[in-house]
């Protein structure tokens, strides 16, 4: 099936399978490996992108039904400056600076999970943050600093993320 989609500001246009998740066309036929598949069931959250401005585990969905929307991965929040240098997104910095990571493999699946939550609810309370990112899974921070990336990023930006 021929399939059409905005990625990151992008047009891409794809033969693909029926059966072809999401994360794997965005990886594969793509070529954006920062969506990162954890374990294809939708219990980790690292595949998270977001789909016409919804927060959206890409193991969840068919790249067909992706057909016609409008895609941003991790390597679509930041951005070019005008001397060519990239600049980071406000949450991505926050993660950075609050040491929101390690390993680092669940860390593009939270920061989309994140910056999805602050559109939705750009002022939380920690209670907020810790209930909207429990879909996201993280084995090596314990959530604190990805918890406080998330407030400071709130604090920093008004909650305009």
């Amino acid at each position: 099936m021929l399939v059409q989609m905005s990625v990151n500001g992008r047009h891409h246009e794809h033969e693909v399978e029926p059966r072809t998740l999401l994360v794997h066309h965005l990886r594969e036929a793509i070529g954006l490996t920062g969506t990162n598949v954890g374990c294809d069931t939708s219990s980790c959250g690292a595949c998270t992108v977001h789909v016409d401005g919804d927060s959206v585990k890409s193991c969840t969905i068919l790249a067909v039904q992706a057909d016609g929307s409008v895609v941003t991965t991790i390597e679509g929040l930041a951005t070019v400056a005008a001397d060519g240098s990239t600049v980071m997104h406000p949450m991505q910095r926050a993660f950075m600076q609050c040491h929101g990571l390690q390993c680092g493999y669940c860390t593009p699946g939270m920061v989309m999970a994140a910056t999805s939550l602050l559109a939705e609810h750009p002022h939380p309370t920690e209670a907020d943050i810790r209930s909207g990112l429990e879909g996201n899974l993280c084995r090596c921070t314990g959530y604190h600093n990805i918890v406080k990336a998330v407030m400071t990023c709130a604090a920093e930006t008004g909650g305009a993320a």
